[in-house]
């Protein structure tokens, strides 16, 4: 796919950029996916733990992303336009419905993201809170 973005965009052979996918269960990584082909996830946050004390890259405004479906396939490219740091507690309505996800609202936004940090530090031994901060990542679809 990134060759195929190239071909028509030139001028970003040379950019760098990263693939992943999204979530922790297949069902979940390809429904966002489509979520992101579609335009209606416009967003994504992480734990900001995960780069102070794992070695994770942090994201960078203008970095491109290969996103996949649970099984590597890409599924389309995305540019990242912004990054606020935020903690959990603060959230807002505007940013999370900018998730895409479920009904869009807060609340759901909230019960998602608590089990899932939770799961996802459970390995670490270590109880997620709501004063933790999290890397909310505006991005922008750019190809498909």
């Amino acid at each position: 796919m990134w060759a195929r973005f190239t071909s028509v965009h030139p001028e970003f052979s040379e950019s760098k950029y990263v693939s992943w996918y999204f979530c922790n269960t297949q069902k979940c990584a390809d429904e966002l996916a489509e979520l992101v082909k579609a335009n209606i996830k416009t967003a994504t946050c992480s734990l900001k733990y995960w780069y102070d004390t794992a070695g994770d890259k942090m994201p960078q405004a203008g970095e491109f992303n290969v996103v996949t479906n649970w099984d590597g396939v890409a599924q389309c490219i995305t540019k990242t336009l912004k990054l606020t740091e935020i903690v959990f507690r603060n959230m807002t309505e505007e940013l999370a419905s900018r998730e895409g996800e479920g009904d869009r609202s807060l609340e759901y936004w909230r019960r998602v993201h608590i089990k899932f940090f939770s799961d996802e530090l459970k390995d670490k031994g270590i109880e997620f809170n709501e004063d933790m901060p999290v890397i909310f990542e505006e991005f922008e679809k750019v190809f498909e």
